[in-house]
């Protein structure tokens, strides 16, 4: 377990396959069309950043984004694709949701004709709740890498607490699978498992992390959340308890790597790891997926792979993007 781990983790540091969409697809359809970006919380700095990749890749295909706030809450997701439906985009992009808790409008939209493409939005990628499709890295193998690494970096006896937030399927489906992983190593131990909202990690973090201190002490060296927002909320904590910012307890994330995210790393300030979508990839890849539907094609298929980010590979810039020429091959694509 131990050396497999060791294995997976130095393998993905240093791969540069999974990043190269299809070239194949229709032309650029409906030119001047409005679509909707429905962002489950545009705080979060994953579906952020996703909003930056549909801007850049909308303007290269002629269209215009509309944006709307969900607000970290079930009634703030509901009132904003309401809001983006009364709209009438061509097509509405929801990132970050839960799709069965916003079936009924989900329905509502794809009733009105409206295709709805999700990111990160249920626990499986491709068609599905409705959905036109679902961009996300392949959560098990996000999960995976993110427990992997602490096993290897431990030499088999991490003690590891693990966060997520039971409002959202895919965080309980990560979090269960890095409980698993952990669990599997004979001399690890998963000291604890966290339910705790991620939209409010800065308010309840600190106290948290108190109080698993507190608990645990010397028996708690890793720290593993299905998104590093957690961490943001940790470091006061951590730092007032007089724990070194290199660990430990080590930080690690299991997605979705954002800039907070990376300057923890490379600052060595509380955050070891995170396994990092591409996000900016993924936000030009749901334009596409936009494309194909107005144009009565098919979903492409093409699923991205997560990269393990740690100290050793932290990009210079606020994003994991990687240089697989992306964005000619979708222009070209579109005829642009």
């Amino acid at each position: 377990m131990v050396e497999f781990s060791k294995t997976l983790v130095e393998s993905n540091l240093d791969s540069t396959e999974g990043f190269t969409p299809p070239s194949d697809g229709p032309t650029a359809q409906a030119p001047g069309t409005h679509i909707a970006y429905v962002g489950s919380d545009l705080t979060n700095g994953g579906i952020n950043t996703v909003y930056s990749g549909v801007q850049e890749a909308a303007e290269a295909i002629g269209w215009v984004v509309d944006s709307y706030d969900g607000q970290a809450s079930a009634q703030g997701r509901s009132d904003a694709m309401g809001q983006a439906i009364a709209g009438h985009p061509g097509a509405i992009i929801v990132g970050g949701f839960d799709p069965t808790e916003q079936a009924s409008t989900i329905k509502q939209a794809t009733d009105a004709g409206i295709p709805v493409i999700g990111w990160h939005a249920g626990t499986e990628p491709g068609p599905g709740n409705g959905m036109f499709t679902n961009i996300t890295t392949d959560p098990l193998k996000v999960s995976q890498l993110a427990a992997a690494y602490a096993v290897a970096d431990s030499d088999g006896k991490a003690g590891a607490v693990i966060f997520t937030d039971s409002q959202y399927d895919i965080a309980v489906l990560k979090a269960d699978a890095m409980k698993a992983y952990i669990e599997a190593c004979e001399a690890c131990t998963v000291l604890a498992y966290e339910d705790s909202p991620i939209a409010e990690a800065n308010q309840r973090m600190p106290g948290l992390i108190s109080s698993l201190l507190q608990q645990y002490d010397d028996k708690l060296t890793y720290l593993l959340a299905i998104n590093g927002n957690y961490f943001g909320g940790a470091q006061s904590s951590l730092r007032a308890a007089g724990k070194d910012p290199a660990g430990p307890p080590k930080a690690v994330a299991a997605g979705d790597g954002d800039s907070a995210e990376f300057q923890r790393i490379r600052n060595v300030d509380y955050q070891s790891a995170t396994v990092a979508d591409p996000l900016i990839l993924q936000g030009w890849q749901l334009v596409d997926e936009a494309n194909r539907a107005l144009a009565g094609a098919d979903p492409s298929g093409f699923l991205a792979a997560p990269a393990l980010i740690t100290k050793e590979n932290v990009p210079d810039s606020d994003v994991f993007d990687p240089d697989s020429g992306y964005r000619d091959i979708y222009k070209q694509a579109w005829g642009k």
